[in-house]
């Protein structure tokens, strides 16, 4: 059991990867058997998971680290290790995976070795992006994501499925390259200044960089985040991508995928380039705001219930981003807090419309009514769900949202004052949305639908169970997360006030003669 706890990371990379090999040996034994193989290794990757939680104490510091040397003559490690800001994406990414795959058991029935295969290197790569400790590792992790996603749009999606996947592949790709040009930059400056290449984050935050390059390094990292995220106006590929990509995809883009951008801002953009973070951080918050309204917005006109639920993240995340760049304590602990209950939230919000696609094949809110008649179980379920995204107290989307919203207010109050129209704008598009779909008379195509089967039950009830757990007792995960980002801003806030009255070493030379 000690071993496992000391390699609980690389456990948790490396066995959907064996997972994938079990399936390819196994794709003779028909579709049922891989559909129970690919749920049983989803549901062992979230119980060993489990380990990082209760092993976790509430430190700021990196825990369950691994490191080993993988190419020493270009300093490359392999190093993974998981703090208060990663614990919980982690854990969401092995708490979602097997929903996801409850979510696909009907709906896929072409390629399905495939569909699991690639359902699973997401998920490795997912844990690998949020504990790569080595930054050569995180983009490998980060560009590998792609691949699968593509195919589970471009291969299981809906009629304009190419046209959305090639559209996400290359927004995340032009990003993808700016990111990797800071890396190697990075990666020269840890010879020239500190005598030997490395691509270990460690190394890298001992950087001594000026304000100018720092500005621009923060520019080649963001707009790979800000896409991912995504932030106002880079957030076009999403609704495209939601629309067409079948459930299981739709529930791990908004789940896990878009989180990664609200990670990278906290992971590099803020401990690495705090002078670049302060100078955009007007504009940043501008644009945040400006997508809280402008997604809820959209919301409001869409006749299609995926691309409403697709406007309405670009509105929720538009919160996160806010929260990060208000940088309180209590604003980027609600940040962190509230991408989980952001994946929660919605990605039971995808589960549900997917549930409702498999019963009437269509998507369009015009084409329901009544069905609180003819789906009780259904649309009470499905009302708590929108409860809790609409930000309800007693539910997971209120803590987040107060969180970030009281602790922007003392930096930002004219943003804070607009954002929280965004909420009475939430409250409106999803209202309404239940009401046209649950309420009023019931056509004959919805009076003879099937209420919730137990496959459905059991995807759908762990979820409504920690909306519940984060709504009236977040603290267990709050202690966690606090220390982390407490010592991320307290370091941020020096950086800024020791760079105002310090020189900028610009050299190795003068490096040296500062430390001396």
């Amino acid at each position: 059991m000690s071993w496992l706890n000391e390699h609980i990371l690389t456990v948790l990379i490396l066995l959907p990867l064996a997972g994938v090999g079990f399936l390819l040996a196994a794709r003779s034994l028909g579709n049922e058997f891989l559909k129970r193989g690919a749920f049983l290794i989803t549901v062992l990757e979230f119980l060993l998971s489990l380990i990082l939680f209760t092993g976790f104490e509430a430190t700021a510091k990196f825990q369950f680290t691994e490191q080993t040397v993988w190419i020493p003559a270009w300093g490359i490690n392999y190093s993974v290790g998981v703090d208060g800001i990663s614990l919980f994406l982690i854990l969401l990414t092995t708490f979602l995976m097997p929903i996801a795959v409850l979510a696909s058991w009907k709906s896929v029935e072409k390629s399905v070795t495939s569909f699991f295969v690639s359902l699973l290197i997401m998920e490795s790569a997912m844990v690998g992006v949020f504990s790569a400790l080595d930054l050569f590792f995180f983009y490998i992790f980060w560009e590998a994501i792609l691949i699968p996603m593509y195919f589970l749009i471009g291969v299981w999606g809906s009629k304009k499925r190419i046209y959305a996947a090639i559209k996400y592949v290359l927004f995340t790709m032009v990003g993808s390259l700016f990111m990797l040009v800071g890396i190697l930059y990075l990666y020269s400056q840890t010879t020239a200044q500190l005598g030997a290449a490395s691509l270990a984050y460690e190394d890298m935050s001992r950087l001594v960089l000026s304000s100018g390059i720092q500005y621009w390094l923060f520019l080649a990292f963001a707009l790979s985040f800000a896409i991912k995220i995504p932030l106002f106006p880079f957030h076009t590929w999403l609704p495209d991508a939601h629309t067409e990509a079948p459930t299981a995809g739709s529930i791990i883009l908004a789940g896990v995928l878009l989180k990664m951008g609200g990670y990278g801002f906290l992971r590099f953009c803020v401990p690495l380039f705090p002078l670049g973070m302060k100078e955009f951080i007007p504009l940043i918050i501008t644009l945040a705001v400006v997508g809280i309204i402008y997604g809820a917005l959209m919301a409001l006109v869409q006749p299609d219930l995926k691309r409403l639920v697709a406007f309405s993240s670009v509105s929720h995340l538009g919160f996160v981003v806010l929260g990060i760049f208000a940088l309180t304590s209590r604003s980027v602990t609600g940040s962190v807090i509230q991408m989980v209950n952001h994946g929660l939230a919605t990605g039971a919000l995808f589960l549900m419309v997917g549930m409702l696609y498999e019963r009437r094949h269509t998507r369009m809110i015009a084409d329901f009514g009544g069905l609180a008649k003819s789906l009780p179980r259904f649309s009470v379920v499905f009302l708590i769900v929108v409860l809790a995204s609409a930000g309800l107290p007693g539910l997971n989307g209120f803590v987040g949202e107060f969180l970030i919203l009281s602790g922007s207010y003392e930096p930002h109050p004219a943003a804070v004052v607009i954002s929280a129209l965004g909420i009475i704008l939430a409250a409106v598009y999803l209202f309404w949305m239940v009401e046209r779909v649950f309420f009023g008379p019931v056509s004959e195509e919805n009076s003879g639908l099937k209420d919730l089967m137990s496959r459905e039950w059991l995807a759908i009830v762990p979820m409504i169970v920690m909306m519940v757990w984060l709504g009236i007792y977040p603290k267990p995960f709050l202690d966690k997360i606090e220390p982390s980002v407490d010592k991320l801003v307290k370091d941020f806030n020096t950086a800024i006030s020791e760079t105002e009255n310090t020189p900028i070493v610009l050299n190795r030379e003068s490096f040296e003669e500062v430390n001396e």
